[in-house]
């Protein structure tokens, strides 16, 4: 008789200061846990990855939310698609679901409305926060995020990068990120006020 396999659960927190304390217990006794902290819209979840990599045939993966394990509808679909195909079956807790390949179409098609109704959500937001951020800008209360460098230090890297210096160093030692070090090289470069 094969063994029965084991119940493997996986977590995604939005960010590193968030817990995931409430998800695991949602989830139940588990064989073994994935911890990613990242936000859904990043396609970098290493421990998701590893995760795909660990289970094996007659394995259940133990989410709390659909949204918790895939970025959209597609690969949402895509993913439990892919590993009912393995023989593996992904339950979900909040949504009380649980597909394992077998399933008939009115699973099919609750996996489709319920992640479609997840997008639809994510879609509202981001629109309330889009016409809340329009509005606060009409006030004159939303300036958006601080720029991190003072326009002083933003003139340091323009004239060392054009100097030659390389790019990640500045970035490191001026505590931003590449891409912000580039954005910083596309603005115009503040005249000189010295009357020279």
């Amino acid at each position: 008789m094969a063994a029965k396999g084991q119940r493997v659960g996986y977590v995604r927190v939005s960010s590193a200061d968030q817990n995931e304390g409430r998800q695991l217990e949602a989830l139940g006794e588990l064989d073994r846990v994935f911890v990613d902290k990242a936000s859904g819209k990043h396609t970098e979840r290493p421990q998701l990855q590893e995760l795909l990599s660990y289970v094996r045939e007659g394995d259940t993966i133990v989410v709390h939310s659909m949204d918790r394990l895939a970025r959209n509808m597609d690969d949402l679909r895509q993913l439990v698609k892919t590993l009912a195909a393995r023989g593996i079956c992904v339950q979900f807790i909040k949504e009380n679901l649980t597909f394992t390949g077998d399933d008939s179409p009115m699973a099919n098609l609750m996996l489709s409305v319920l992640g479609a109704v997840a997008q639809f959500e994510r879609d509202l937001i981001k629109e309330r926060q889009e016409e809340g951020i329009a509005l606060a800008q009409k006030r004159g209360l939303y300036q958006g995020r601080k720029k991190a460098l003072s326009p002083e230090q933003i003139e340091e890297v323009q004239r060392r990068a054009a100097a030659g210096e390389k790019k990640l160093p500045l970035a490191r030692e001026f505590g931003i990120s590449r891409d912000t070090v580039y954005q910083y090289l596309n603005l115009p470069v503040p005249e000189q006020s010295h009357g020279d």
